[in-house]
């Protein structure tokens, strides 16, 4: 369960929690047509508080909403103060950010056009897959659901209802005692986790898939390649997987916001490596948890301190 906070931003203006309601016709919650990020607020490892990639955030939210052709009511330097703004009234160090811009009531059907609405909403949120798949991974399946084509659904935007294919496959994966789904493309090719960018290591070379195909282009998938090529100097080639390979592989990973690195021991019964967290995948984990807690950064430019 979410925890409830103090204050929500709303159209322009901080709100009690429990004001922060909208009306049964809100066209988004018929049609699905809206766009959101989720971003993370680290604590510091001076005691400060930071936003991990806020601008890189905001400007998907913004492409994000131009693809589904939405007009934006605020900026995007309005909408990243609107984030700080939020962390900062509800007093919190670390935390759950969810920017979320959507259609608002009004008229109704497939062609409406209604005003275009933006909130923003924090909570407490930890290891998406436990701190216990943090440490030793976790158990995958690949999905019976498939990843719409790239043409079907527009894949760059992180559009509302494309994650109905999402949480039907995560669903799926859990009812059947996983923790994770991994959907593949049209073609049969890998694509992604239901929330997560895919990663797989063979003879100390990193892969992974590339941005031209179905995934969504995650923020924390750009922040590792930055990190495996520039901090790491290792070997990352993005290009197509087949199924089969996860299941050579010598060590799996997931990456995403909330899941952050995530190794996966086990794809569809099968063991990864040595059935638990590989060398490489704990490298890379430990470096991006230095990034954005602030102890070795990268790039200081990721750390918007709130």
């Amino acid at each position: 369960m979410v925890d409830k906070v103090s204050k929500v931003w709303l159209d322009g203006k901080l709100i009690d929690w429990d004001q922060a309601n909208v009306h049964i016709l809100t066209h988004t919650l018929h049609y699905g047509l809206g766009v959101f990020e989720g971003i993370r607020c680290y604590e510091t490892h001076d005691g400060k508080s930071a936003i991990f990639r806020l601008n890189e955030h905001i400007r998907r939210l913004f492409d994000s909403a131009k693809i589904c052709t939405m007009p934006m009511p605020f900026t995007q330097e309005e909408v990243v103060e609107a984030c700080l703004e939020t962390v900062r009234a509800n007093q919190m160090k670390a935390c759950y950010l969810r920017p979320l811009a959507f259609l608002g009531d009004g008229a109704m059907g497939l062609g409406a056009v209604n005003p275009t609405r933006v909130a923003v909403v924090v909570w407490h949120w930890g290891a998406y897959l436990g701190e216990e798949g943090l440490q030793k991974g976790i158990r995958a399946k690949v999905s019976s659901f498939t990843r719409p084509g790239i043409n079907m659904l527009m894949a760059k935007g992180k559009v509302v209802g494309h994650y109905v294919n999402s949480v039907l496959a995560k669903r799926e994966a859990l009812a059947a005692g996983y923790q994770e789904a991994i959907l593949l493309d049209a073609q049969g090719r890998v694509s992604e986790a239901s929330g997560e960018n895919v990663w797989m290591v063979r003879d100390g070379v990193v892969y992974t898939p590339s941005y031209g195909g179905s995934i969504l282009g995650g923020i924390t998938r750009d922040s590792i390649l930055h990190i495996l090529r520039n901090d790491l100097g290792l070997t990352v080639v993005e290009r197509d997987i087949a199924r089969d390979e996860l299941y050579i592989a010598e060590e799996i990973f997931l990456c995403g916001t909330a899941a952050e690195v995530t190794p996966v021991r086990e794809v569809d019964d099968r063991r990864v490596g040595e059935g638990a967290r590989g060398p490489i995948t704990k490298k890379i984990q430990d470096r991006y948890f230095e990034v954005v807690r602030g102890i070795k950064p990268t790039r200081p430019e990721w750390l918007s301190y709130v």
